[in-house]
């Protein structure tokens, strides 16, 4: 039985994307007869048959220091251990594959800077940025792999990650595969439209010619909501009233709030704050806007087209490396401006264009299923425990 261990801080199916895809991933290897051994500090239960090993890290310390004990602690547990794959995902010193999942962590703060709209409130927090220790340490954690020798087996989640790295680590492109996240086509499929729609519209109050722009995140400010709402106040001063942009996730903040009302789209802005699952928003949707500083691939845009929705992000988002734009979806440049964003949800607010590129959305999401994506994972791990054995041997 192959062995490979695991290391993460949390391990939860409900958590964010990195948690919830290592507890997949893990549930697949077990199924496939692999031995899976989960280091990290916390750990949901999720799946049963795995083993778990605590790392036991202060609560009170500052967060430089909690990563880098975690990241000595993993590896004093898993180096003299007989384990055929040690697979890291972020904050590890080693590993024989490396598959980040938060990108290059420099890059994306660079980028998720702008969500700042003050030049100044921008270049302060540059500032505090290369001032801050935590920034550094990550850096440092963040590099090993490509320190190390023999180099492990890198997997970046998209195109844009695979640049990312190559231009920031200095690695050549034919070192990196590229495996794209992968959502439960069981789950996000075009039968909700059919299974959902329609209730919710109305005890929301949206009319059934209305257009609903999906929003989704618990980031709102850097997942692009200001540009968005500004969008939203363009189409409207265009004469365009049948559409609601529908916001899940996260609450409106109060200068959020002071933006819609002096836009005065109060009427157009529907906030749902959490919610238990997602199938019927995306069911009672018909685009689905990303317009965000930075993801690394966004699992949100791959399930909103397995369901059938076109989908407009930016270019510093890796899940726009599925899209094809103007055929399935629309990419914006970043930062994100409202003019653009308001231009491409104008396009989509056209039935037919909406029904044509709907198609198409739908055909490209669900070739990104996760069933896929652990194949693909499975076989990298495999040829990796492979080889070792092969060296021990």
């Amino acid at each position: 039985m192959k062995k490979i261990a695991f290391a993460m801080e949390k391990f939860s199916r409900y958590a964010g994307g990195a948690e919830s895809y290592a507890v997949s991933l893990a549930t697949s290897l077990i199924e496939n007869g692999w031995e899976v051994h989960l280091f990290g500090e916390t750990w949901d239960g999720e799946p049963e048959a795995a083993v778990f090993h605590k790392i036991i890290i202060p609560k009170y310390l500052p967060a430089w220091l909690k990563m880098v004990l975690f990241a000595l602690n993993h590896k004093r547990a898993v180096k003299n251990q007989d384990f055929d794959v040690v697979m890291g995902f972020g904050n590890t010193l080693y590993m024989n594959v490396y598959q980040s999942h938060g990108g290059v962590h420099w890059l994306s703060t660079k980028r998720k800077v702008y969500s700042e709209k003050s030049k100044i409130k921008r270049a302060i927090k540059r500032l505090i940025i290369i001032l801050s220790l935590k920034q550094w340490i990550r850096a440092w954690i963040e590099s090993a792999p490509f320190r190390l020798d023999p180099q492990p087996k890198i997997v970046a989640i998209s195109q844009m990650i695979k640049k990312d790295m190559e231009s920031f680590f200095r690695v050549k492109g034919s070192e990196i595969k590229v495996i794209y996240n992968g959502v439960d086509t069981s789950r996000y499929n075009q039968n909700l439209r059919h299974e959902l729609r329609g209730p919710l519209r109305k005890q929301r109050g949206i009319k059934e010619d209305d257009v609903v722009f999906l929003f989704i995140s618990y980031d709102l400010k850097k997942k692009g909501i200001e540009p968005l709402v500004e969008a939203a106040s363009q189409l409207k001063k265009m004469g365009n009233t049948d559409f609601k942009v529908m916001v899940i996730g996260g609450l409106p903040y109060r200068a959020l709030l002071k933006q819609i009302k002096t836009l005065n789209i109060e009427d157009k802005i529907l906030f749902t704050g959490p919610v238990r699952s997602t199938e019927e928003y995306y069911a009672n949707s018909d685009v689905f806007v990303l317009p965000t500083y930075y993801d690394a691939c966004s699992l949100v845009v791959i399930e909103a087209m397995a369901c059938g929705l076109p989908s407009i992000t930016t270019t510093s988002n890796g899940a726009a490396g599925i899209i094809t734009d103007g055929k399935d979806g629309y990419i914006i440049p970043h930062p994100p401006g409202a003019q653009d964003l308001a231009k491409k949800m104008q396009l989509l607010l056209n039935y037919e264009k909406r029904r044509e590129m709907s198609r198409e959305a739908l055909l490209t999401g669900r070739s990104y299923s996760a069933k896929k994506n652990h194949q693909e994972m499975m076989m990298i791990l495999g040829e990796v425990a492979a080889l070792k054995r092969l060296c021990v041997g």
